[in-house]
């Protein structure tokens, strides 16, 4: 993979001008959501007016106004299609994994309250909606209850049951424009299997998130009641029958599962990347 100098465009991509708040044609849906997403909501910050600072559209772009839901994307981004981004650098080397003693960086594929299944692709330098029979895959379930994407620099090494990608990441906090580079607090990590394969997902929370994280799971289990249960909820019945939760770590199997993530990478040949 291609070397990128991570920091200068990690400063730049997490800026709080990167933010986002769910766009004005979600109210209706988000006001008649069933009231267990809307604690999801409330707790994530994804009530419209959340105080989030304004984000950048795509203004120039002529796809502005396509048909696709990631409308706001991270600085130095392109919109070659409406169904993908093209990113300045390397994604999965866009900066070290470990970002602090307890945080990671994280870059967002998929902003919290949205539907289509966005992911980086092979060569680490857009981002494009999945698809599947040729039809862009959208998620047939409620919308993401949280930001999801990725640890850059990291490997889920398939010798020990992993897929060989980065490792997943479920981030707690306001939205986040597609492609954002963000640093977040490790907390625990949501442990699943796919289809028997292991598919675990590093819970982190993001600087900005109106939640205290400094009590890790056991601290969000007693402060916010309810919201560790609508994860493991929501990740498990998303895609329909093949998920299975096998429970929720805490921050040290979380960190074991990064580290060995972050040392597979640099273990692994170009070829198996």
């Amino acid at each position: 993979m291609m070397e990128v100098s991570p920091m200068n465009d990690a400063a730049r991509l997490a800026a709080p001008s990167d933010r986002c708040t769910a766009p004005d044609s979600q109210l209706p849906v988000l006001r008649t959501m069933p009231a267990l997403v809307l604690l999801a909501a409330a707790l994530f910050g994804l009530a419209a007016g959340a105080g989030a600072a304004p984000a950048h559209p795509a203004a120039e772009s002529p796809f502005a106004n396509a048909d696709t839901t990631c409308a706001v994307v991270a600085d130095g981004f392109e919109r070659r299609t409406p169904d993908t981004l093209t990113a300045p650098h390397d994604l999965t080397t866009a900066a070290p994994a470990v970002a602090g003693s307890r945080s990671v960086h994280v870059v967002v594929e998929i902003p919290a309250g949205t539907s289509e299944k966005w992911e980086v692709t092979a060569d680490g330098r857009h981002l494009a909606i999945e698809r599947v029979d040729g039809r862009r895959r959208r998620i047939r379930y409620l919308p993401y209850p949280t930001n999801y994407g990725f640890i850059p620099a990291t490997r889920s090494d398939p010798t020990t049951g992993g897929d060989g990608d980065p490792i997943d990441v479920i981030l707690i906090g306001p939205a986040r424009p597609c492609g954002a580079l963000v640093q977040a607090r490790v907390v625990g990590m949501l442990r699943l299997r796919d289809d028997g394969e292991r598919d675990d997902k590093i819970l982190a929370v993001s600087p900005d998130a109106p939640v205290d994280a400094s009590g890790g799971v056991a601290g969000l289990r007693n402060r916010y009641p309810g919201m560790l249960q609508i994860l493991e909820t929501w990740f498990t019945h998303y895609e329909g029958p093949g998920n299975e939760s096998r429970g929720i770590a805490g921050a040290s199997e979380a960190w074991s599962t990064v580290h060995d993530a972050a040392r597979s990478l640099e273990g692994s040949s170009p070829a198996d990347r």
